[in-house]
């Protein structure tokens, strides 16, 4: 009797989550999977038709995707080294710092807990021709800059706004890493007469290795889902120079009202974004856990 009441409690509280998961999860994902093999529009639901897989073959040939497709996987080349390397550093820097540790703390996060919209709006601000950016720039005597108003440069003046507004949030996780690792390691390499560069390399990187993986992945899923600030800066331009795939996705599903094709898109999105996270964590994993897994091989065979 009593396991009968402890599953009637537990189902009353997972019921909820489990109804909510399917709701706005588990159904939308199938949903989205079924759509991708029709040209259902929208505005007209009633002729829809299945085409298989004539959707894959089409966005493939589409001359914007393929744009967007670059346009991401760039801007995922500049954010991920920039915004992870950058977060590294701060932690180093503020777990060194003696005094205010909090503020520093604080300062650098506030970002992070800002609205995208918010933080873009502000950044147009600093990148116009007369903001506080080319003001500094002309105080150095370098001539104004174009910054989003420029094709070669929007994007990456996009991917810097970015790993501002986000940096705080890694740079807390290896700030808790470094924390972490024990003082001991670094007395001992100072009595061999370590340096600074080795006792980062042979006990700082090591110790933060899981971290530094976890950091990396969530940063590249986080820029392949870059939408909102392309959207509010530049509207895709200069010359589609910042259109991205979830700017593709979102324009063609919601503007176009092409739910199929969008379908397809975000399906092709999702299974690219899987196959790259698993390559990561293959490339990322540790020497000693390949070593061990190749053993428990060996020791069955």
């Amino acid at each position: 009797m009593n396991r009968k009441k402890q599953s009637i409690m537990g189902m009353t509280f997972f019921g909820p989550a489990l109804v909510l998961l399917s709701v706005f999860l588990f159904i939308p994902m199938i949903l989205t999977l079924i759509f991708s093999f029709t040209d259902f529009f929208a505005l007209n639901p009633s002729l829809t038709h299945f085409t298989g897989l004539s959707n894959y073959f089409q966005i493939f040939k589409d001359d914007d995707f393929r744009m967007a497709f670059f346009n991401t996987w760039k801007f995922v080349l500049i954010i991920v080294p920039l915004q992870g390397l950058g977060a590294l550093g701060l932690a180093m820097l503020i777990n060194k710092v003696t005094h205010f540790k909090g503020y520093f703390k604080v300062a650098f996060f506030l970002p992070v807990v800002m609205s995208l919209a918010v933080v873009s709006t502000l950044w147009i601000q600093i990148y116009s021709p007369e903001g506080i950016l080319n003001a500094i720039l002309g105080n150095f005597g370098i001539s104004a800059q174009p910054f989003i108003n420029s094709s070669s440069q929007a994007l990456p003046s996009i991917a810097i706004m970015s790993a501002w507004q986000g940096v705080g949030m890694q740079m807390i996780i290896f700030l808790g890493g470094l924390q972490g690792i024990n003082p001991a390691l670094y007395e001992a390499a100072e009595m061999d007469h370590a340096s600074a560069w080795q006792k980062f390399k042979d006990i700082t990187l090591p110790e933060l290795k899981p971290l530094c993986v976890f950091v990396f992945i969530t940063i590249t899923i986080g820029a392949f889902r870059m939408l909102v600030q392309p959207m509010i800066m530049t509207g895709g331009g200069p010359s589609h120079s910042t259109y991205t795939m979830v700017y593709d996705i979102y324009e063609t599903g919601t503007v176009n009202w092409e739910l199929g094709l969008a379908s397809t898109m975000a399906i092709i999105f999702a299974i690219f974004v899987m196959i790259l996270t698993v390559i990561q964590t293959i490339v990322t994993r540790d020497k000693k856990e390949v070593d061990t897994h190749a053993d428990k091989k060996a020791k069955n065979a």
